[in-house]
Parts: C-alpha cells; structure tokens; sequence
C-alpha cells in the first residue's frame, strides 16, 4: 500500500494485458540511493503553520512517520515505508538504468488535477514532432482518454490505470516502457496520476520530476504541498493566458516555490496560446543533450 495515503493494489491494468496486473507498491524520494523520504526541517514546519496555527489546528505529520494511521504506531509506518520504499528503489534502478544506456529522457509529469499537463503533453509532442522520437506513459485511476490525445498526435502512448491507487510506482513503469519501444536520444514523458501528494515520494526511474502548477490553483500551492515541489527539479507555472481575468500573485507564486526549493528552475507559460513554448522546448533539448 501506499504510505502515505494507505491506497490499495486496486486494479491495477495497463493497456495490452489480458488479465489485471500486480505491482510492487513503494518508491524513493528525490534521487537514487534515497531510501526513505526526508522530513521537513522543523524551521520549516514552523514557517508553514506559524505558532498561532498550531494551537488551532491539528497536525498529524509531526511524527516520525510525518503521516498517521489508525492503529499504527509510528515505529511501525515508518518499518513499512523502509520495507516498502526499498523495493521500488530497486525497480527504480533498473529502470534508470534502461533509459540511460539507451541514452532516453526520462521526465516524470506531476500536478494536480486539471493544471493542463495533457495539453501541454500534446502541444510539445506536435513541436517535436520529425525531431526528437517520443513516447508517453499515462497515468490515471480509469479510462484511456489522455492516451487517445497522446496518439492522435501520432506519438506511441500506452495508459497505465491505477484502480483505487493514486499514483504510478516503478513496476508499472517497468511494465509499460516494455510495450513502447523508444529510439535512442528519445524522450519518454510519464504524466503521473493527478496528485501533489503521492507522488513525490516515488521514485520511477527518471532523471527529473516537473511540477505544473497552473494560475487558477492558488498562489500558495508550494506551500500547502511541499513535498512535491521540493521534489520537482523545475516547476511550469501554466495558463498564464488567463491571468488577466484571475487575482493571482506570481511573484509571490515563485517565492514560495523557491522557499520550498531555492534551485528550483521554473518557466511561466501557455500551452494554449504558446507563450513560453520555447522556453520549455529549450529546457528538454538542454535535458536531452546533458
């Protein structure tokens, strides 16, 4: 299960199986050789509540586990994250291993739900298109729709569902990338289940996570998901098409991201109108050339 929210296997498929596969759940962090996921300073947890705020809220992340369960102590969650954490490092491992002697890109797509990172996914794929091989893994709980956008760009694309799980793990990384077969100096985008919690704990095997965040969520998101931002080697502040019509602070918008992660690169843009499209697109040949 996933320790940090406790999801089940559920059921698990992705495209091409005739029968409900089992994955290893589990992951590592930030980068390879991690084994568990490092906890926020207590300077930082200060900064993040306030001293007001604690007495008058409850938090459950202050233990060592920095999660609760009921009717697990926290020397027990945290023995289940490290069992739990080193078996998908090891798949993480093979993985990155694969991607790197096939000298693939490997970038890891993390956001909220409805933040645009299959239309961003789409939009790069059409510009990339002729120059750079790609292929996409897609995560979500159910349905193949955001594989379907994928492919009717004429990019390969196979859809991994979840079931009740609310994020992709290393095995199903494994299982997918074996059904989309990638040239050399290609990229694979693996756009993960829409989650800013999960997710960040688990290592698949890529070179970099990339967190979006668009402008209708609130300015404060690194804030409130710090984990996931701390995780991310660049975050894409996206729809900035709309910011005339929304009170949306950017600049303080970039300081908490930067509070969270000081070498955090980021790049505001517009997947509809292509504002900052070349920014991005520099960014991945930058990453694909390294």
């Amino acid at each position: 299960m996933c320790t940090t929210c406790g999801c089940a296997h559920g059921n698990h498929y992705i495209e091409g199986d005739d029968q409900q596969g089992h994955s290893t759940q589990g992951g590592v962090p930030f980068a390879p050789g991690v084994t568990r996921p490092p906890r926020l300073s207590h300077v930082m947890r200060y900064r993040l509540t306030g001293n007001k705020a604690l007495e008058k809220s409850l938090d459950y992340g202050q233990g060592e586990a920095g999660t609760h369960a009921p009717g697990l102590s926290q020397r027990k969650m945290v023995e289940i994250e490290l069992d739990v954490l080193e078996k998908n490092n090891r798949l993480a491992a093979r993985n990155r291993a694969r991607f790197s002697a096939a000298g693939q890109l490997a970038l890891n797509l993390v956001s909220s739900p409805g933040s645009g990172k299959t239309t961003l996914l789409t939009e790069t794929l059409m510009r990339l298109q002729d120059r750079v091989p790609c292929a996409v893994i897609e995560g979500d709980q159910q349905t193949a729709n955001d594989a379907r956008r994928i492919r009717a760009t004429g990019t390969p694309a196979i859809q991994v569902n979840t079931g009740k799980g609310c994020h992709l793990d290393a095995q199903m990384i494994a299982d997918a990338m074996q059904r989309l077969p990638l040239a050399e100096g290609g990229i694979m985008f693996i756009e993960n289940v829409g989650n800013l919690v999960c997710p960040a704990g688990f290592d698949l095997g890529e070179r970099h996570k990339v967190a979006l965040l668009s402008v209708t969520e609130g300015e404060d998101k690194p804030l409130k998901y710090p984990h996931m931002f701390a995780a991310a080697s660049l975050m894409i502040l996206n729809k900035i098409d709309l910011l005339p019509f929304l009170r949306f602070d950017v600049d303080q918008c970039l300081a908490y991201a930067r509070e969270v992660n000081p070498e955090i690169e980021i790049i505001l843009l517009s997947a509809i109108s292509g504002e900052g499209m070349a920014d991005w697109l520099s960014w991945l040949e930058a990453q694909r050339c390294a």
